[in-house]
């Protein structure tokens, strides 16, 4: 009787055809990269005057017309710094606060919004945590953000000041100058 051989295989033997695999793995891997960098939103998401709405808001509502002028670095630097002293903390969920930085929203002094002092105080307690001391680090972290938040707003809004006093002279000279001309 005739021995009976198998061989030992040494490869794998799978019908997927290389540029398949290679296409799948490309695909995964730079899937990983499209989420950006460490959590931080892409610049393609983002552009100067992402909060320009907010100047023609705060001006109509009070029964005045939005400067047509183009917008200094230091001006489009303080409305930045202005955008979240001025929404309500908390006033949506996380996941909505990413989308509703970049798209327009009624303004606060545009919404119908009943103030109630304990709304932060419910909305800190009734959010479940592991300890009270996650609890309290949720608190001091909030406190803590509107703290830094005001100094580089107050010393935005001191340099924008300064430049439009320059600005207005500088007018109020030009004006004379033209008149003495004329």
């Amino acid at each position: 009787m005739p021995e009976t051989c198998f061989p030992i295989r040494t490869k794998l033997q799978v019908p997927i055809s290389s540029p398949a695999l290679a296409l799948l793995w490309i695909s995964v891997t730079l899937g990983g990269c499209s989420g950006g960098d460490f959590g931080r939103t892409r610049a393609d998401m983002r552009n100067d005057d992402m909060h320009r709405w907010l100047g023609a808001e705060a001006t109509a509502s009070v029964g005045l017309q939005p400067s047509h002028f183009q917008l200094t670095e230091n001006e489009r630097q303080l409305r930045d710094l202005a955008y979240p002293l001025i929404e309500p903390p908390h006033s949506r969920p996380a996941w909505k606060s990413v989308f509703g930085d970049y798209q327009p929203l009624p303004s606060p002094w545009r919404q119908k919004v009943v103030f109630d002092r304990t709304t932060y105080g419910r909305a800190l307690i009734d959010e479940p945590h592991r300890s009270h001391t996650s609890r309290y680090s949720v608190l001091i972290d909030d406190v803590r953000n509107d703290i830094t938040r005001f100094e580089p707003f107050y010393t935005t809004a001191a340099r924008v000041i300064e430049l439009d006093r320059k600005r207005n002279a500088s007018l109020y000279t030009a004006k004379r100058l033209v008149l003495k001309e004329g």
